[in-house]
């Protein structure tokens, strides 16, 4: 048996907005598809042609070709013990397993990192959004190939987070109670 640790530099990238927090969790969650798991777990296990699996994918990219995975409400578990209605925490899973593919093609810890994580959090000067750079967390295993996915699945994460909401009536709407 063979044990090894490595350090990593990672980069958390981050977002502050004066939003409301739930105007930006319902935007995030907009701008992102679906992707229903049980029939991905079906049609990655079954036998058939790739192009199946792909089909399943491609059902629901959503408005950026990325997916919710899962929505984990931490803030919730901190209300729950203390009764209170802050704070306000979500982590959103979101990715898309054909990225992931082409990371883990050239380096296989690329699944220990995809989906990825994009936290938003309530905080006294606004809304955060944070999300650690793929690039950084695959750039020690030094293959240009699977950093390049990485950054351009890095730019998609970022302009998600950017919450253009000037470009949503919607969301200027929710925000001031009319949606």
């Amino acid at each position: 048996m063979k044990v090894s640790t490595r350090r990593f530099e990672i980069e958390r990238f981050n977002v502050t907005t004066s939003m409301p927090f739930e105007v930006v969790v319902a935007a995030l969650k907009d701008a992102v598809g679906r992707l229903d798991l049980v029939e991905f777990a079906k049609a990655s296990r079954q036998v058939g042609p790739f192009a199946e699996l792909e089909e399943v994918i491609d059902r629901n990219p959503g408005k950026t070709g990325l997916m919710l995975f899962m929505e984990l409400d931490h803030g919730a578990v901190l209300r729950k013990e203390t009764g209170l209605t802050t704070p306000k925490i979500v982590r959103l899973v979101i990715g898309n397993p054909l990225v992931m593919k082409e990371m883990a093609k050239h380096v296989p810890e690329a699944g220990s990192y995809a989906p990825v994580t994009v936290l938003v959090d309530e905080r006294a000067d606004g809304v955060h959004l944070s999300y650690d750079r793929m690039a950084s967390l695959l750039a020690p295993y030094g293959n240009m190939e699977a950093i390049a996915v990485a950054r351009d699945l890095d730019a998609k994460i970022e302009n998600l987070l950017m919450l253009d909401f000037s470009a949503r009536p919607d969301m200027d709407q929710m925000a001031n109670g009319r949606g």
